[in-house]
């Protein structure tokens, strides 16, 4: 399980990323969570360091990158 790190963000509650698989796993405000698949390290990084999270999902994450949903993940990665 990915290892999940708090955000402040409208959108997002949490994000983490798993270099191994190149896997984005987002956890939004409204409780789902997201894997995000083939997704390269810089784009986590842009995402991390983004001061609006969900304008920088919406730009270049969603719809870009092939995603299912997955239950939810807690902060901890747990």
């Amino acid at each position: 399980m990915v290892m999940l790190n708090p955000v402040e963000s409208t959108m997002l509650t949490a994000a983490g990323y798993d270099e191994k698989e190149s896997k984005l796993v987002v956890v939004f405000n409204n409780g789902k969570a997201y894997e995000y698949y083939d997704v390269p390290p810089e784009v986590y990084q842009g995402l991390m360091e983004a001061e609006s999270k969900g304008g920088y999902m919406q730009a270049n994450v969603i719809g870009v990158y092939d995603y299912s949903t997955v239950n939810t993940y807690n902060l901890t990665g747990e």
